[in-house]
């Protein structure tokens, strides 16, 4: 039987945002029957063609009463005329005034573009009005920002971003690539905002899903150290085939926040690999009065 979630993980888990890709949100009927209302919806670009399904995904979150954050992945966009129409798309035909900004999956860029701090210095977005702007966050290291295995180009480009929402309006935070163990995490976070980084981290979680196919992203996604938890489960026929549940990192996030009232994270964000309804059920068994 699963631990019920305590008080801190409650609140912890309040205003959760989640992921979703057009493919994704159309099987789901009507996000209103699964998610809370006004929930901040992220829509991820998987391919440079995908823009004409992510506007009307976009339109369709907005109509439907929910925050949408569509994915910026630099590496995609090819110069800065596109960017200007891809944020008039947006802006004029589904609403939207938040955007996550990142250097995308892309080997090589398909333009002008190759890092997120290319996107800010733009101005397009502040010209547009555009009211928050996240960043990506690796509590594990990128190996394509930084190929040697440190994080020093990962490190500097945050400064950067914290330098700019100092001198700017921007409500700014960084969103994070999901990592199974919390004492990675705390680490990374604590390591950050010892160096000066004081951006709200909204931190990514994998959603209950198969092991085998968070191990199959978590590959993908170059999470690293932290898939011990995954295949040290692996390891265990008795939970081999039951589906995972991240309770045990949400529980000690929860708990280290409630221990340091300076811990740097200030909400979670799913990442749904098993579906968008399990993620949301999971959070609603867990956070309800009963449980």
């Amino acid at each position: 039987m699963e631990q019920s979630f305590n008080t801190p993980l409650k609140e912890f888990l309040s205003g959760y945002s989640i992921e979703v890709t057009p493919r994704s949100a159309n099987k789901i009927e009507c996000f209103a029957d699964v998610l809370p209302e006004n929930t901040r919806v992220y829509i991820a670009q998987i391919n440079i063609d995908d823009i004409p399904e992510m506007i009307v995904t976009a339109k369709r979150l907005k109509d439907e009463g929910f925050k949408v954050m569509p994915h910026f992945p630099a590496r995609m966009i090819k110069n800065h005329a596109v960017l200007n129409d891809l944020i008039s798309m947006y802006q004029n035909e589904a609403g939207v005034d938040e955007a996550l900004l990142l250097a995308g999956g892309l080997p090589s860029p398909a333009g002008d573009y190759n890092s997120s701090m290319q996107l800010i210095e733009s101005g397009l977005f502040d010209k547009a009005g555009f009211k928050r702007l996240h960043v990506a966050g690796h509590p594990e290291g990128n190996k394509d920002i930084d190929p040697d295995g440190s994080n020093k180009n990962l490190s500097e480009a945050l400064s950067w971003k914290q330098e700019f929402s100092n001198r700017t309006d921007a409500s700014m935070a960084i969103t994070t690539q999901f990592c199974f163990d919390a004492n990675v995490v705390k680490k990374w976070a604590d390591t950050i905002k010892d160096s000066g980084i004081d951006l709200p981290i909204h931190i990514g979680i994998a959603g209950p899903a198969k092991l085998q196919t968070l191990l199959k992203f978590s590959i993908e996604c170059g999470v690293g150290a932290s898939m011990k938890v995954l295949t040290k489960r692996a390891r265990d026929i008795t939970k081999l085939l039951l589906p995972y549940k991240p309770t045990q990192i949400l529980s000690d996030l929860a708990n280290y926040r409630t221990q340091d009232s300076s811990f740097n994270i200030e909400q979670v964000h799913f990442f749904p690999l098993g579906g968008v309804k399990q993620a949301a059920e999971f959070v609603e068994k867990f956070s309800s009065p009963n449980s």
